[in-house]
C-alpha cells in the first residue's frame, strides 16, 4: 500500500513577502497584525491574495474585494504581491522536498505531493516523518507547512487542509467516516461555490450525505462532476505520484537560534550541527558538492553570506564544515547572530571523475578514507534508528 503526503505551505504569499520584507530590514512581522497581500496599495482596487490569521479576525476572506476588506479592517496593513519572489522561494522549497524524496509532484507554487514509500525505511512511521520534514522545514525556511497523510492522494490533500498552521494530519481510507464525513460538503476538494449550491437544494450538507446520495441524480444535477465529487466524498482515487525529474541546484540546511549567538565556540558547534545534516543529505542524493557556503542573519535582521569553491569535489561532513567556519571567520563582525547557515551547491554526481594533483595520486590520505567511513557508518545509524541516535562529543 502506498502512503502519499500532501506538503501545503500556510498562506504562502503572505509568509514568503513577510520573510522578504524582514530581510530587507522590516522592522515589524506582517504576520503578526492585520495585513492582506493583493491589491494596489495606492487606488486600493484589487482583491485580496493572502490574509494574515489577524486579519482572519475580522472576517476577511481571500479572493474578496480590497475594499471590502478595508471596509471591515480600516487600518488593514495592505502588501503587494511580488511574484517573481514566490516562484523564487517555491523553487527552494521543491530543491529541498526533492533532496528529502526524489518522488514528488508539484501541483502548484506553493505545494505537492511526496511518496513516502522510498523513504520509508529511514522513519519509525509516516507521521514521524511528516513531523521531521515539517519542522525541518520551519527550521530551515522560516515558514510553515501543514502535511496530510494518506493511502490516497486526494484524502491527503483534504488532511493538509485541515486545522493550521504546522500541523500535521492523517484521513486513511479507514478514517474517512469519523474525520471527513461530518464536515460540510462545501469543504470538500473541487466542490466549489455553485457545487455547493446544487447539492444543498438536494439536502446534500455533509460531505457523509454526498458520499450516500444516489450517483444517477448527482450526475443529473451536475454531469460528470457530479460523479468526481461523489468519487471524492467516499475516498475513491486511484492516482499515483505523477513526479518530474528535478535537478537540485543546492542542498543546504539553516537554523534559527533559540538566543542570539554571541560567540564563536557557540556559531561553531551550531555549524556543526548544520554540516552533520547537510553532508548526510549530500550523500544520500550520491552527490559531491563543489561549492560551500555561510549564511549568517544578525539580530537586526540583516542577512550576509560568504561562498567558496572547494578544490575538490566532496560530500564530507567534516570537509564542510572547516569550510563553513572559515568562511564564517571572514564574515562575521562580532554582533549578536540570530541564524546560521550553510549550503552547498556545484553538485556533482559521487561517480564522476575527479582531477586529482600528482601529490594526492601518490599520497592518498588516510584521513579522508577514515572519514568517509566514518560518515557512512553514522549515516547507517541515523537512517536506522533515527536522527539523535548518536552525537558528536563536542555538542554536548
Amino acid at each position: 500500500m502506498s502512503i502519499f503526503f500532501h506538503i501545503d505551505v500556510n498562506s504562502a504569499f503572505l509568509s514568503w513577502t513577510a520573510l522578504e520584507l524582514l530581510e530587507q530590514g522590516g522592522e515589524q512581522d506582517i504576520r503578526t497584525i492585520p495585513s492582506i497581500v493583493g491589491g494596489d496599495t495606492q487606488t486600493r482596487h484589487g482583491i485580496v491574495l493572502a490574509k494574515s490569521i489577524p486579519a482572519k479576525s475580522y472576517g476577511i476572506q481571500t479572493a474578496e474585494p480590497v475594499v471590502n476588506a478595508l471596509r471591515k479592517c480600516p487600518h488593514l496593513t495592505i502588501v503587494p504581491p511580488n511574484h517573481r519572489m514566490y516562484q523564487k522561494r517555491s523553487q527552494m522549497l521543491m530543491d529541498y522536498l526533492s533532496g528529502i524524496c526524489p518522488d514528488i509532484e508539484q501541483v502548484s507554487i506553493d505545494e505537492c505531493f511526496m511518496d513516502y514509500t522510498p523513504i520509508m525505511d529511514k522513519y519509525h512511521s509516516p507521521e514521524a516523518a511528516a513531523h521531521i520534514i515539517k519542522d525541518s522545514v520551519r527550521e530551515e525556511f522560516g515558514f510553515t507547512v501543514n502535511v496530510g497523510i494518506s493511502d490516497r492522494k486526494v484524502l491527503a490533500k483534504m488532511a493538509s487542509d485541515f486545522k493550521k498552521p504546522d500541523l500535521v494530519h492523517t484521513l486513511y481510507s479507514d478514517e474517512i467516516e469519523t474525520k471527513l464525513w461530518p464536515l460540510p460538503v462545501s469543504s470538500l476538494f473541487m466542490c466549489g461555490h455553485s457545487s455547493t449550491e446544487t447539492l444543498h437544494k438536494l439536502g446534500i450538507r455533509t460531505i457523509g450525505d454526498l458520499a450516500h446520495a444516489d450517483l444517477q441524480i448527482l450526475q443529473s444535477h451536475l454531469k460528470s462532476h457530479g460523479t468526481t465529487l461523489w468519487e471524492y466524498a467516499n475516498g475513491i482515487d486511484s492516482s499515483d505520484i505523477t513526479p518530474e525529474p528535478v535537478k537540485m541546484k543546492g542542498i543546504g540546511n539553516s537554523t534559527t537560534l533559540s538566543t542570539d549567538v554571541v560567540t564563536k565556540e557557540e556559531a561553531y558547534r551550531t555549524l556543526l550541527q548544520l554540516a552533520e545534516t547537510v553532508g548526510q543529505r549530500v550523500r544520500a542524493s550520491h552527490e559531491l558538492a563543489g561549492m560551500v557556503s555561510t549564511e549568517i542573519k544578525y539580530a537586526s535582521f540583516q542577512s550576509v553570506s560568504h561562498q567558496t569553491t572547494l578544490e575538490f569535489p566532496s560530500a564530507s561532513t567534516d570537509v564542510i564544515y572547516t569550510t563553513a567556519c572559515r568562511l564564517f571567520d571572514e564574515l562575521w563582525n562580532g554582533k549578536p547572530i540570530r541564524l546560521l547557515g550553510i549550503r552547498t551547491s556545484k553538485l556533482v554526481p559521487e561517480g564522476e571523475p575527479i582531477q586529482l594533483s600528482l601529490f594526492d595520486y601518490q599520497n592518498p590520505s588516510p584521513r579522508n578514507e577514515k572519514q568517509q567511513k566514518l560518515d557512512s557508518a553514522l549515516d547507517s545509524l541515523r537512517n536506522k534508528y533515527g536522527q539523535d541516535i548518536i552525537k558528536r562529543g563536542s555538542l554536548f
